[in-house]
């Protein structure tokens, strides 16, 4: 997988414009938390959002895919692709912290 320049990044806002400005995700335990949106970008064909638990139990920011359904619903999906993961997370981290 290419890296991710921050060059190519389109900035959106499917996200907060479907859910509003938090989002509640449930694992696969049935835990539901809740999340603010902080970023959500487009790059390199994918989308992401950046969302950052509203508990002060995890204070970093947790970035997710964003998968549009065959019926056009956003979901929200973990990076399973380690190269994937890292190359958003690296630009993310550009982006937020240039040099």
């Amino acid at each position: 997988m290419p890296e991710f320049s921050a060059a190519d990044v389109v900035w959106t806002s499917r996200v907060l414009d479907a859910f509003g400005t938090v989002v509640e995700l449930e694992d696969e335990q049935g835990h539901v938390s809740c999340y603010s949106i902080e970023k959500e970008f487009d790059v390199a064909g994918g989308s992401y959002a950046v969302l950052r638990a509203e508990s002060a139990a995890n204070p970093e920011p947790e970035i997710f895919k964003i998968i549009s359904g065959q019926d056009g619903a956003l979901e929200l999906v973990t990076i399973d692709d380690d190269d994937e993961w890292e190359n958003v997370t690296e630009l993310y981290d550009e982006l937020t912290f240039p040099e």
